[in-house]
């Protein structure tokens, strides 16, 4: 059915639509019927019916006829402004339907597994979103992985930056970022805190202080299985709270740590970060949502984590923020 007939199979209905404001506001705009008709893309006999229908409905005459076009009544007038309101009202909710649909609003409900944060490439992969989509508001939580994990399956987590491995990841997706080599904390008076670097067996008399493995059950096992190949097994002390807090408890005296190489960003008095001889354990950090989720801001945060990771490791990034390229973590395409 074309337009013109369309139009004139609706001009016997009583129900005032969308359609008929608009008609309405391109001839109280153009104060003339035929130019009002070639703006709509219509022929004018079916205009002129729709306006007709109109007034019908509202009981009132919007327009008076002129010999050279028309101008609008005191209704017409009170219509006009009402009308243009509800246009511009349909269009402000159109525009945020579609900008909703593409991923350009609403909220991120992001995880950080304990000292993820701290990885420089973390905070770039956030910000690189942020400029991309800077309306969606990012709510960050910071937890262990295992309860992370359980967010992403309960929908109370959109997407998290975790340590693998998991020991049960059904319905999650893991895609790897990035791996950074760990290092020795020392207290500042140790004998030893002004090397360059130690092998894992000069630890083998310390007290080593490691966080709770239920933080992160992959990078305990990791450091415990690299002392155990270093010749010895780990005299393990006191617990601290978090990854990010042994550093705080070697200056304190209660031992030495082995911790991601990122937490040497944290400038604090007391201790030494010392680089590991040989083979070192190696603190992987990936992003994991659910597996069959469709929204589009979820798809579109973990598409922008996976480009800007991919741009860093071509940059040589890694590099530059670690000054040392032979202990750059590897960025994992």
């Amino acid at each position: 059915m074309t337009d013109e007939r369309a139009e004139q199979a609706n001009a016997g209905r009583g129900t005032m639509e969308l359609r008929h404001l608009r008609y309405f506001v391109a001839v109280a705009e153009e104060l003339h019927f035929t130019r009002a008709a070639e703006r709509l893309g219509i022929k004018q006999p079916p205009l002129s019916c729709q306006i007709r229908q109109l007034e019908r409905e509202l009981g009132t005459s919007l327009f008076r006829r002129l010999t050279r076009g028309v101008e609008l009544t005191e209704t017409g007038a009170l219509l006009l402004d009402e009308a243009r309101g509800i246009l511009d009202q349909v269009e402000r909710i159109k525009a945020a339907v579609q900008s909703r649909a593409r991923g350009e609003t609403g909220c991120v409900r992001l995880g950080f597994a304990d000292a993820t944060c701290v990885q420089p490439l973390v905070p770039g992969l956030i910000r690189a979103y942020h400029q991309r989509y800077p309306s969606v508001l990012i709510m960050p939580e910071q937890s262990e992985t295992l309860l992370l994990v359980a967010g992403l399956r309960s929908g109370m987590i959109d997407v998290a930056f975790v340590r693998p491995p998991l020991s049960d990841g059904e319905g999650v997706e893991v895609a790897p970022l990035v791996e950074e080599p760990m290092v020795i904390v020392l207290p500042e008076w140790h004998p030893r805190a002004g090397d360059r670097s130690l092998p894992l067996a000069a630890l083998a008399e310390e007290t080593l202080i490691l966080f709770p493995r239920t933080i992160g059950p992959g990078l305990h096992d990791a450091i415990i299985a690299s002392c155990q190949r270093a010749g010895f097994s780990a005299k393990l002390g006191q617990e601290a709270p978090q990854i990010s807090t042994t550093a705080h408890m070697v200056a304190a005296g209660f031992g030495v740590s082995i911790v991601p190489q990122s937490i040497a960003q944290i400038r604090l008095a007391g201790v030494a970060y010392i680089g590991i001889e040989g083979e070192a354990p190696r603190a992987p950090i990936s992003l994991a949502y659910r597996r069959d989720d469709r929204c589009t801001i979820v798809r579109n945060f973990v598409a922008s984590a996976r480009r800007h990771a991919r741009a860093a490791h071509e940059s040589g990034q890694p590099s530059r923020i670690y000054g040392d390229a032979a202990r750059a973590p590897t960025l994992v395409d």
